[in-house]
């Protein structure tokens, strides 16, 4: 799903932060933790640059 998400904001500026965005905006958080708690694994180089981005946030809050 992800990879979806950040496929269809490829077009956006910047996609990664419009990717990261998006989660944080609409996924439940219970989802939230399970992506940052992923490897990563399968996702494209945007979806995982935006799970680092949030992963980052998370960390700073």
């Amino acid at each position: 799903m992800l990879n979806q998400i950040a496929t269809n904001l490829a077009t956006d500026p910047d996609p990664v932060t419009a990717t990261a965005e998006h989660i944080q905006l609409f996924w439940d958080p219970r989802m939230k933790q399970m992506i940052l708690e992923s490897d990563g694994e399968g996702l494209s180089p945007e979806a995982a640059a935006a799970v680092q981005r949030l992963a980052q946030a998370h960390a700073s809050a």
